[in-house]
């Protein structure tokens, strides 16, 4: 599942016309590369929730084919957060764990290697801090994710996630950050440090910054 129905509110005037993941980075449009990402690993059956201009996305997107991707799409009539948007989209995600991936990050991350069998209800991606997030949000302990401890990691808005997480929450908005912070107590959230490429895009200045870099790199398109 691919998150996104934010309204952008840090990225306007931006996306007051275009949502948020169509933004475009390095000659592609910012979701695209999640996707191509997701294929290459061998995810094709693919849930993209949308609020805000969602209807830009279907049309850009289209059912994923072309992408050699099988897209549907979870439409939200107000934004349901993270936690909300997830649940809502339950129905379309089936009994197994599936990988949750924020639309508004830029990562390297090599999805291939994310697990396929989760020991508890959570496996998150945590990345180095960045320089506007210096406190971080997790400690990672030998494999365990705990809400407390140092030192202290930043989530990388990339997991994978068991239904289970949600047992006993009505549809409503809500994040994600609680449920994850109620199993971590319970000791049933794995993950890993990834120290490669990760951006969060959550600014005009951050998505232009993220565009040089892919331009002066020369960043190879996965096709």
């Amino acid at each position: 599942m691919i998150l996104a129905a934010g309204r952008g509110e840090r990225m306007r005037p931006l996306t007051d016309r275009t949502p948020k993941p169509l933004l475009q980075v390095g000659g592609r449009r910012l979701i695209e590369y999640h996707i191509h990402n997701l294929v290459a690993a061998g995810i094709r059956d693919l849930v993209i929730n949308h609020a805000h201009l969602g209807e830009r996305i279907e049309a850009f997107l289209g059912d994923g084919s072309r992408y050699g991707a099988h897209i549907q799409y979870s439409v939200e009539e107000q934004a349901l957060e993270t936690g909300g948007g997830v649940l809502n989209a339950l129905p379309l995600l089936g009994d197994a764990p599936f990988v949750v991936i924020n639309g508004d990050i830029w990562c390297d991350y090599p999805l291939q290697r994310l697990p396929r069998v989760l020991p508890g209800l959570a496996h998150l991606i945590l990345v180095d801090n960045p320089d506007h997030h210096p406190q971080g949000d997790f400690c990672l302990d030998h494999g365990q994710v705990n809400a407390e401890g140092e030192p202290r990691l930043t989530f990388s808005g990339i997991s994978v996630l068991s239904p289970a997480l949600f047992a006993g929450y009505q549809p409503r908005v809500f994040p994600l950050a609680p449920l994850l912070r109620r199993a971590m107590a319970d000791a049933k959230v794995s993950g890993e440090h990834y120290a490669g490429q990760w951006w969060d895009v959550g600014t005009p200045a951050r998505l232009q910054a993220l565009d040089r870099q892919l331009r002066r790199s020369g960043f190879k398109r996965v096709e």
